[in-house]
């Protein structure tokens, strides 16, 4: 079937023609296997075409099983004009890319053009590909069989893309010699400019109809202006983001700044190198890094603990931290005034007084003087100050309590529709939490539910005679309860942790008891391997148990038998001693609004919904959602959350969960 196009702003065609799209004799039902006409689907594309016609702005939110992708490609791809669809994961995004859009260009005979746009990270670099081969510094044998094969990979590929050389994992650290940053790009200045990797995929994404990305490479750009986002955007029709749900924090990442310890340190290892290279008689180079390393290393060693997570107004006046920082701003400030006179003898010594003016003025930014404590708060208002100390480094932070107003100020401008989607934006059809994240306001939002019976399909159990989570053996009691469950589902588990030291602890006891019991089931563990080995893995085995924790909460699809069973060790509140929060909760009790009412709860609510949504992906899946925490039930905002759940059937029977998986496990 070819379709015709109807005029964009033509008053009740698109819901003619997405009907007909979608409809049983339409071009979907004829070409794709397995398709079948959902009303959701259909609504929610209708909603989306009217949207784009309107150029206007739609938050919607559609259960699981709905086929999203397929309600905002077709219209975008059919009335869209120039679109950039966002996601949250890579997953999704190649996905997108290497199934899902060529299947409607194909059903639709669209003749759209489409590219795949990644941060600068993701493609090989000339340049530093050349000097690495030259210099030859790599710690281990891995690495330098890792180089070969990238050697070889440069003159085969067209596109550069690391992710097509599946023999070098995405995480070997040689890839971070051979890749460029945005400091340490030369731009036009550089030789290997004309056959750039990076400018190909966006002179690509410039001329393309469609482009790919994800949230990061979005407002990295936002932020950063390092993407070729800034040059698309302004020729966008629309905008599509999917998993809409991630965008608050990593939309509160990019309008933050970060500097760490680790990037001066790594400042002047390359201010050493290339005076010595380029300048040698232009300073004693040695001795004018010395100070600044010496004063970044001090930084970090004035917390003597192991991991920190502290506000400004926590900090001790006391501490060295302040008087440290201070000399570090001095001692930078010293070897700008070297760079200064020596920058016109190379380019890369230009790059390196560029880097440290940068990170000198995010030092100056973070305005940390004990002094200047009230006056910061006063003056960056919108602002938190914090710092963050992991073994090696520190990291000082400047995060925006709302990114609300930095967001709006990107939407204003050319009128221009956008979309935003999820399985999990609203709580119980109330999007307000989301929309004062976004700013959203007065935009309209609908809700189309999953078409899964949820009812029929599954059981939510929650256990009794659970103690309260913050007990010390809360994590045996979770297992104690768990495992009857985990041998009546046969293995094929999720268990989901709040925490990294759950996980270590539930591996650790399941490790023995299934040994103890004589249970064959295989265990796949966070950190043992990449997210995507471990799924595989699972997927394989059919009978495997997988602990994991945020990561696994979410774009994680395992359909049919290998998962029957979900179990939440906690409702997932964040941790109320993360100073973002805390600056956040004490902002909104200023207004006169309950900070757990109106941002932990509702925030805890989408992320245990995407836990959950982790069990059934499918018609013909069935299975048991269990949760421990007994706060679901002992709590007066217990029925808000659960009522904000899939409606399975409820239980807090041990004996009816373990009847329902003797009944999947007969023969039917």
């Amino acid at each position: 079937m070819t379709v015709t196009l109807a005029a964009p702003n033509a008053p009740g065609i698109h819901d003619q023609e997405v009907e007909q799209l979608f409809g049983l004799s339409g071009p979907l039902s004829a070409s794709v296997n397995g398709y079948s006409p959902r009303l959701a689907q259909t609504e929610m594309a209708k909603a989306i075409a009217n949207a784009i016609a309107g150029q206007t702005t739609l938050l919607a939110e559609a259960g699981t099983g709905t086929g999203k992708t397929y309600a905002y490609l077709i219209p975008a791809l059919l009335w869209g004009g120039k679109v950039i669809v966002s996601t949250g994961t890579k997953n999704l995004q190649d996905q997108l890319f290497l199934r899902d859009i060529p299947t409607i260009k194909k059903v639709l005979k669209a003749p759209v053009s489409v590219a795949l746009l990644k941060g600068r990270a993701n493609y090989l670099c000339h340049y530093h590909l050349e000097r690495t081969l030259q210099n030859g510094r790599l710690s281990s044998r891995e690495d330098v069989g890792y180089l070969r094969d990238i050697a070889r990979f440069v003159k085969t590929t067209s596109s550069g893309d690391k992710a097509e050389l599946a023999r070098v994992p995405e995480n070997a650290s040689v890839w971070s010699l051979v890749t460029s940053t945005k400091d340490t790009c030369m731009g036009s200045e550089c030789q290997y400019y004309q056959d750039c990797f990076v400018m190909k995929a966006r002179k690509e994404a410039q001329q393309a109809d469609v482009v790919v990305v994800n949230h990061h490479l979005f407002f990295a750009d936002v932020a950063l202006k390092d993407t070729g986002i800034a040059e698309l955007l302004p020729s966008a029709n629309t905008v599509i983001f999917d998993e809409a749900h991630q965008l608050p924090e990593t939309a509160t990442l990019f309008f933050g700044e970060t500097v760490s310890t680790s990037q001066v340190l790594e400042l002047c290892r390359d201010v050493l190198a290339e005076g010595l290279s380029h300048a040698r008689d232009g300073a004693e180079w040695a001795k004018l890094v010395a100070p600044v390393e010496r004063a970044a290393r001090d930084l970090r060693l004035a917390f003597p603990q192991e991991f920190v997570r502290l506000a400004i107004d926590q900090i001790a006046v006391s501490s060295p931290f302040f008087e440290t920082l201070e000399t570090l701003k001095s001692c930078m400030q010293d070897m700008i005034a070297v760079l200064e006179k020596q920058a016109e003898r190379a380019e890369t010594l230009e790059q390196c007084r560029a880097r440290a003016i940068l990170l000198n003025e995010q030092l100056h930014n973070w305005n940390g003087a004990p002094d200047a404590k009230t006056q910061s708060k006063q003056k960056e208002g919108d602002y938190v100050l914090w710092v963050e100390a992991f073994s090696t480094s520190l990291q000082l932070h400047r995060t925006p309590l709302s990114i609300a107003p930095i967001f709006n100020k990107q939407r204003e401008g050319v009128p221009r529709t956008w979309i935003f989607t999820s399985a999990t934006m609203a709580v119980k059809n109330d999007f307000s939490h989301y929309v004062s994240q976004m700013g959203l306001w007065d935009e309209p939002a609908h809700t189309w539910p999953s078409p899964f019976n949820y009812q029929e399909q599954g059981y939510l159990y929650v256990p009794t005679g659970m103690p309260e989570p913050n007990s010390r053996d809360y994590s045996d009691a979770v297992l104690d309860a768990a495992l009857p469950v985990i041998e009546a589902a046969g293995g094929r588990t999720f268990l989901l942790c709040t925490t990294l030291k759950a996980v270590k602890h539930s591996a650790e006891r399941l490790r023995a008891e299934f040994q103890q019991r004589g249970l064959n089931f295989p265990l796949f563990v966070q950190g043992d391997a990449g997210r995507t080995e471990l799924l595989d893995r699972f997927r394989a085995a059919g009978n495997g148990v997988l602990i994991g924790s945020q990561s696994f909460w979410e774009g994680v699809d395992v359909r049919g038998e290998a998962l029957s069973l979900v179990i939440i060790d906690k409702l997932p509140f964040a941790p109320p001693d993360d100073p973002v929060l805390s600056a956040r909760i004490a902002a909104m009790e200023k207004k006169g609004l309950n900070g757990f009412v109106h941002h932990q709860l509702p925030e805890a609510i989408i992320n245990l919904k995407q836990g959950a949504g982790r069990l059934i992906r499918d018609e013909g899946d069935k299975g048991v959602l269990m949760i421990c925490d007994p706060r679901l039930i002992s709590k007066p905002y217990g029925k808000r959350i659960w009522q904000s759940l899939p409606s399975f059937a409820r239980t807090r029977e041990l004996g009816e969960v373990l009847a329902f998986f003797e009944k999947l496990r007969l023969p039917s």
